[in-house]
């Protein structure tokens, strides 16, 4: 590495005040942070002094988001194989799958590094790491189908509208990731509510149903999967999303770590128990009387769960408040499911629709934690 950190040095200058290229100090920066740890340190005030800074925490997401990824590699060249009819070893299925899955990931990355290194430039502020995580998330919470100029239209637009209008990481009040799976949603409807969703071209998959367990369910026509294949995700779906085997791994990591809420994501989880067992008691229709757990397991509420509604930017960040967020991300899911077949996956409009009232519900918890203590100190005798 000092051949490297050698060139770094040698570069630097040309990047600092008064160099040739000074107004592209903070894109060198970010690189040069990346490839190695700054030296600063603090030097006066009160500072809370911890090993986990944002750089390790952005780490430690991306390590927990690795087995959806691995999985949805394999699931994505599954899918088309098992689609087109043709058998396939293990292997060639994963060698499809990257094929499909790569591109869509570089371009995530280039198309929103290459907005937030414009942004940091014109601001002339530091390239933080957030979009180290997003840019993973993005890929994930899509079909593999999705063409790339989409990823890249999606990605640049929940960038420039979701983070750089407010101020950058840390000042958002809405899932970036999220904000670009809807994005497409609308803008592009027949590729993300359509019924193929499986990667392969037009020919390969004519007559072929892909449609995922949540699109069964709304439209009312296809063959539902099971519950062990929905578990294991062996379905079509985002490439991510399907196996909530591999996401409870990742949600051990986050627990683990430090990094994800268990509140939050177990308040979801009751929520949409809650919800879909008052459901079953009215059960109008075949939506409503699927199994609870069901939609635990069905669509992106396992990976919402874990890995969107746990984002510590958008969450509420109170203790009381994580409870009542995640409750309500739970309940509005399904119900956004049932109710309204016309957006069949409704976890993700439900953890916008709460990230937008999360400061809200934060307020009301300090609120109340105000005026519990005032009426403590209303009862303490004054001295005399």
């Amino acid at each position: 590495m000092k051949p490297l950190h050698d060139l770094v040095e040698k570069v630097k200058p040309h990047f600092e005040k008064g160099g040739r290229f000074e107004k592209f100090y903070r894109t060198f920066e970010a690189f040069e942070t990346f490839l190695f740890v700054p030296g600063n340190v603090t030097r006066r005030g009160s500072h809370i002094r911890d090993a986990m800074d944002m750089k390790r925490t952005m780490v430690h997401v991306i390590i927990a988001l690795m087995p959806a990824l691995l999985f949805g590699i394999w699931n994505v060249g599954y899918q088309h194989y098992k689609a087109t009819g043709v058998e396939a070893e293990f292997i060639d299925q994963v060698v499809y799958g990257l094929i499909q899955v790569l591109p869509i990931v570089v371009v995530s990355y280039i198309s929103g590094l290459a907005i937030e290194f414009i942004f940091a430039t014109i601001r002339n502020h530091e390239v933080n790491e957030g979009f180290l995580v997003s840019g993973m998330l993005i890929p994930l919470v899509i079909p593999a189908s999705t063409p790339l100029w989409m990823v890249s239209v999606a990605t640049i637009f929940a960038v420039i509208i979701g983070k750089e209008v407010f101020g950058g990481t840390g000042m958002n009040i809405l899932n970036p990731a999220l904000l670009a799976r809807a994005f497409l949603f609308f803008a592009y409807p027949s590729y993300l509510s359509g019924e193929v969703w499986i990667a392969g071209t037009a020919e390969q998959l004519d007559g072929v149903s892909g449609a995922t367990a949540l699109a069964v369910l709304a439209i009312g026509e296809g063959e539902m999967p099971s519950a062990l294949d929905m578990f294991l995700g062996t379905i079509p779906g985002s490439i991510g999303e399907t196996s909530t085997v591999a996401i409870l791994l990742g949600a051990i990591v986050l627990v683990a770590t430090g990094v994800g809420s268990l509140r939050i994501m177990l308040s979801v989880v009751a929520g949409g128990l809650l919800m879909g067992g008052i459901l079953n008691l009215v059960a109008v229709n075949e939506f409503m009387e699927i199994p609870p757990y069901y939609h635990l397991i069905m669509g992106g509420f396992a990976f919402g769960t874990v890995y969107m509604a746990t984002d510590p930017v958008s969450a509420s960040q109170t203790g009381v408040g994580k409870y009542i967020y995640g409750l309500l991300i739970g309940v509005l899911t399904v119900l956004i499911r049932v109710v309204n077949p016309a957006y069949p996956e409704g976890m993700m409009l439900a953890i916008l629709f709460m990230n937008v009232f999360a400061p809200l519900i934060d307020h009301y918890v300090v609120q109340s934690h105000i005026k519990k203590r005032m009426k403590r100190m209303e009862k303490i005798p004054a001295k005399a």
